[in-house]
């Protein structure tokens, strides 16, 4: 499992995987469809979309003579499993302590 999350977020760290996630939110795409929004080489994306697949964020399919691709939520939940163990870490209210404590003050 430990592996499994280094390529997951290994495979988050970038920007560019990240944004072809979102985009892939909406609905499977083709991969030529996936790069054209970006400024870079087809071979770069497909580089990409690789990290993606090896991560198990994404599956890639042939359809006729089209690859597409389609996220993979498993490989998404077993990171935010993970991720959920840290939960005990809320945010501090600052701000509500600071009025706790000009009410505590002003009563003295």
């Amino acid at each position: 499992m430990s592996h499994d999350l280094d390529l997951i977020f290994a495979a988050l760290s970038d920007p560019t995987r990240r944004a072809i996630l979102e985009m892939l939110l909406e609905d499977d795409m083709a991969v030529t469809d996936v790069a054209e929004p970006f400024e870079m080489s087809l071979a770069a994306i497909s580089k990409h979309l690789g990290i993606l697949t090896r991560a198990g964020l994404i599956v890639q399919e042939k359809r006729g003579r089209v690859k597409w691709c389609k996220l993979d939520p498993a490989a998404i939940r077993a990171s935010s499993v993970w991720m959920q163990g840290f939960g005990q870490f809320v945010e501090l209210d600052l701000d509500g302590l600071e009025r706790f404590l000009a009410q505590e003050l002003a009563q003295d």
